[in-house]
């Protein structure tokens, strides 16, 4: 076991002896050891204790709290972070080149197409869904040919932007009409395809918030998408690549009926999973997860790795430093009632 997920309002969790132990009324305690655990989802009501708070930022255990409803990320905790601060002083750095910010958005998209290529490819679509594939490849395959030229970040995220539309145009066609999918839309979600990718994406973004900072990157900090105030751009950006493979997981969860339409509720036009689908959910990505836990590792490692090559050059002394380490101490202000 490596995630426990508590979907029970009420619940109460306190550190016993190394261990997380989870009161639910009703139900008998259980106890479970933190050298089992790397993260913990909290969905709903929950109360910790802080000094469980303590003991799983201590051990490097993340924690993600989501709404009752709508599953949206309400807070995230992470553990210790990354003790090497040269790792974020080169990542500012890169942040402030434009073209090797654009190299590395080129490589997040270029990771990004193949992987929605290969989806489209091997997918079973039923033949109606022929042509809107066709017409995707072709314009994925066009987007990859024109990464080559080495465009700017404006056009970069212009191209992937079409090339987003059009996959979408033909994976939506994937899903059977009753479904109600057929495009990307959120908060709130309208479908249960759009409700199961919303909470899919929070948790494989959970994961790069925490792959990020395990490699003492700064989560917030990216080439892909630009500085916003509290959005993880770099998290943002390590996921690109493997957004694909998370919808072709969403796609055989539906394929194969483990989620199925009466796992989902409406209420005020948004679309919800309720508890018994997040059941089958929870269990269906704890299966699956080192698809992508893995890889984000990689990939900030391999950041980590092109960060310590870069120099790190130092700003120039004041050419007034001198001068001023060697003044006297300025005279004491009056009091303000003197």
């Amino acid at each position: 076991m490596s995630t426990l997920y508590v979907d029970h309002q009420g619940a109460d969790l306190r550190a016993v002896n190394g261990a997380v132990v989870i009161a639910v009324p009703g139900e008998r305690p259980r106890s479970i050891p933190l050298s089992l655990l790397q993260r913990v989802v909290l969905h709903g009501e929950a109360t910790l204790t802080t000094s469980l708070l303590g003991r799983l930022a201590e051990a490097g255990i993340g924690v993600l709290t989501l709404s009752g409803r709508q599953s949206w990320r309400t807070a995230c905790l992470l553990g210790r972070p990354h003790r090497d601060v040269r790792i974020r002083l080169a990542q500012y750095q890169l942040a402030l080149d434009p073209v090797a910010r654009a190299s590395w958005a080129a490589l997040w998209i270029r990771g990004k197409l193949r992987a929605q290529q290969h989806l489209l490819r091997h997918a079973d679509p039923p033949p109606a869904a022929a042509i809107a594939i066709k017409k995707a490849l072709e314009t994925l395959e066009l987007t990859g040919a024109r990464l080559s030229q080495r465009p700017d970040l404006a056009t970069l995220r212009g191209l992937e932007g079409a090339a987003a539309a059009a996959y979408f145009a033909a994976y939506s066609r994937l899903f059977p009409p009753a479904l109600g999918f057929d495009n990307r839309n959120r908060r709130p979600p309208r479908d249960p395809v759009n409700a199961a990718l919303s909470l899919a994406y929070t948790l494989l973004h959970f994961e790069a918030v925490r792959a990020a900072q395990a490699a003492g990157l700064d989560p917030l900090l990216g080439s892909l998408h630009d500085p916003a105030y509290g959005r993880e751009s770099l998290a943002c950006d390590l996921i690109e690549p493997l957004r694909p493979r998370v919808d072709g997981w969403i796609w055989r969860l539906f394929h194969d009926r483990t989620l199925r339409a009466e796992h989902f509720q409406f209420d005020k036009g948004a679309c919800l999973l309720h508890k018994a689908g997040r059941r089958h959910f929870y269990e269906a990505w704890e299966n699956a997860g080192r698809l992508w836990q893995l890889p984000l590792r990689g990939y900030a490692r391999l950041l980590v790795r092109h960060l310590r090559q870069m120099p790190l050059p130092l700003p120039p002394m004041p050419s007034d430093w001198d001068e001023f380490a060697l003044a006297p101490e300025p005279t004491p202000l009056p009091p303000e009632d003197a």
